[in-house]
Order: C-alpha cells, then structure tokens, then sequence
C-alpha cells in the first residue's frame, strides 16, 4: 500500500512538472500585419526590422514564455489586413495584433480586436481618431496632428505669412492639412490647401498651381515612400530654385530615402518626433544596431515604431507575467521609458503616445543629409483628443 502511494505520488509530481514545464514555455505569439509587397513596402519592411531588433537585443523570452512572430503581408489592402488579423486571431491564437502600416488597415482591424479582446499594437499608422476605434488599441508611432500642429506655430513665428498644404488624400493627410491650417490661420497666416490622391500620385499638377500661388512656403505630407517621388518633380518644376520654402511633418524627408534626395532637400524645415540623426546615447546604438543587421539601412521614425512597439509589448508582459488581453492593456497605459526618439509614455487615457516634437533642418553633415534638430517641444499629447478632454 505504501509502494503504491509512493507511485501515485510520484506520477502526481511528474504530471506537475510537465504542467508546469508546459506552462514555463507557453508561446505567446506577436502577429505583425504589415504593407510587405506594394506601393508601401517601405513603412512594411522599417517597422519590420525595428521589431526585429528589439528582439535580436533583448532576446525571445518574457515572463517565462516563449516570443512567437508571425509576420503577414497584407500588400497594404484593408481587406486583405482584415482576414489575415482574423485568420491571426481564430487559427493561429495569436495574443498580440501588431502594425499597421497605414490608417485603413488598421481601422479595419479594430472591430475584431475589440471583439477577441486582443491587444492591437499600431506602429506606424498616424490619423488621430485611430486610438478611439477599439479599447484595445495602443499607438507607438505618432499622430499627425501632434507632429503637425507646432509646424504652424514655427512658419508663422519666422516669417512665413502665405502658405499652400499638398497631402495626400486621406486620414493622415486630411489631419496634417486640418492641424497645420487651423495653428497657422489662427496666428494671422494665409492657406491654400490641396490635396493629392494616395495610390500613384501625380504631383505635377498641383505644382503647377503651387507656382500661380506664389506662396512663401510649401507645406507637405505624403506617405513615408514617397517624399522621393515627390521631390524628384518638385525639381522638375524647378521648385528648388524659385525661393519657395518647404516646410511639413517629417514624412517628406524621411530619414531612409532623404540622402539620395540630393540637395534639393537642403533647407527643408520639419516637425516631427525622430530622426536618424539625434543626438543620444540610445539612438546612437539604435543607429548603429540597425545599420548592421540592415546592410547599412538607416533606421526612419516607423522602425522606431516598430522598435518602441515591442517594448511595450515586452514590458506589458513582464507586468501582467505573461497575462495577455484586458490585464495586458491595462498594463500599458502610463507605461514610460526612454526610447531611441527620446523620453516617450503611453497616455493612460487615450493610449496614444506621448512624446517630444523636434524642428529639423536638412543639412549636409559629414557628406551626408540629415534632419539636424534645433529645437524641441516637449511632452506633445495628441492635439485633438487633448482638446476633446477640455
């Protein structure tokens, strides 16, 4: 009777152990929806690589649990995002949507984020309202309004009284245009505003009518992807000699493609929460760390989203030990930490991003174009919502 409680027990605890052993390597997976093929294979492939990184450095275990990535391409369709995070969520069990190229990829995903409860990480996609669409979503990238909103309080500060907006037409776009005008026009400026379509633009047109406008400055947002496209026929009309100035949010001079602009880009003023080159210990080995497992690519703001969305994912695990869903969420809002771009948080009441705003300049440095800081606005909540909250 003895021997047999021995064995019973025995078997009891080798039982435990494998629970238990089971439980220690519980995978959490992280699906990563992302523009891989198409127009925007560039935001796809920086956030990519951010992410990536972040997990090449601090390894695939938190909590105990194995870091699971499954990466799709979604060609940068709202449809194709949507059953692709479906299929994600009902077959692959994933505890984490993560991406977002672009504003309707990630709006199409929201509904079923909301209804699986799992958390929807956007790291690149910037429309304001993108936050209010599901309780489940948290941003790491930006919004346009937050990057946008001091380039109207600085062009008018330093003498630019006429402006004309180009953007692209839609979400992010329509918000830069909205948040630039409405600063800009406030303190006594003038705008015309146009706007350009997303798929295969055509900037020719517009710049024809830029031109009869003879404004001080021209005010720009596109994709990142397509500021080269831009610039190469903003040379072509001669734009670069005729004593118009560029200003916008920092899409158009985007740090990955901004050095093979020539000196067309030189001079261009921006607003925006990173570049390549800023000055900190953490960017200087983000920088560094990315060029290597790049071949020599420079990092742009949306592998920083990429980069910052896994810690956040990271550290919300540490925090719940490995708990996903509501707790993981919950976890976090408020977060804070220092990142590549500088000192970033997660707003506990809207879950977007709360972060410094740097007016840059184009400049050569060393041979090279960067986006050279001068100055920083501190601690930039998103506009809109802020102003909702009042």
């Amino acid at each position: 009777m003895h021997r047999r409680t021995l064995i019973l027990a025995a078997g009891a605890a080798a039982l435990m152990a494998a629970v238990s052993g089971a439980q220690a390597q519980q995978t959490v997976k992280i699906g990563l929806i992302l523009p891989l093929t198409g127009p925007f294979t560039a935001i796809g492939r920086q956030v990519e690589m951010g992410a990536r990184l972040y997990m090449q450095q601090k390894g695939n275990t938190v909590a105990g649990q194995t870091i699971e990535l499954v990466v799709k391409d979604d060609g940068s369709v709202a449809d194709t995002t949507k059953r692709i995070a479906q299929d994600l969520i009902v077959n692959e069990k994933v505890n984490v949507l993560a991406g977002f190229g672009l504003t309707p990829l990630a709006l199409a995903t929201a509904p079923l984020a909301t209804q699986a409860k799992v958390p929807q990480v956007v790291m690149a996609a910037g429309t304001a309202t993108i936050t209010e669409a599901s309780p489940f979503i948290v941003r790491t990238s930006f919004t346009l309004p937050q990057a946008t909103e001091p380039m109207g309080d600085w062009a008018f500060k330093n003498g630019i009284k006429k402006v004309v907006t180009l953007v692209s037409d839609y979400g992010p776009g329509i918000d830069s245009e909205k948040a630039f005008s409405g600063v800009f026009t406030k303190a006594g400026g003038q705008v015309e505003n146009l706007r350009v379509p997303l798929a295969n633009p055509d900037f020719s047109p517009f710049l024809q009518k830029v031109a009869d406008a003879k404004p001080d400055a021209l005010f720009v947002f596109v994709p990142a992807g397509q500021g080269a496209q831009f610039m190469k026929q903003f040379v072509e009309r001669g734009f670069d000699k005729s004593g118009i100035k560029l200003i916008g949010p920092g899409d158009v001079t985007d740090d990955e493609v901004l050095n093979n602009m020539g000196d067309v880009a030189l001079g261009a003023i921006t607003t925006h929460h990173y570049s390549v080159a800023h000055d900190s210990p953490e960017n200087k080995a983000f920088v560094e760390a990315f060029k290597r497992a790049s071949n020599g690519t420079r990092p742009n703001f949306m592998a920083v989203g990429g980069y910052d969305g896994m810690h956040l994912i990271y550290e919300g695990l540490k925090k719940t030990n490995g708990q996903g869903g509501q707790a993981l969420i919950d976890a976090m809002k408020g977060m804070s930490w220092t990142s590549p771009r500088g000192p970033v948080s997660i707003d506990p009441q809207t879950r977007d991003i709360i972060q410094n705003i740097y007016v840059r300049k184009v400049e050569r440095v060393n041979g090279e174009l960067y986006n050279v800081e001068f100055a920083t606005i501190p601690n930039v909540k998103d506009p809109v919502k802020a102003a909702k909250a009042n």
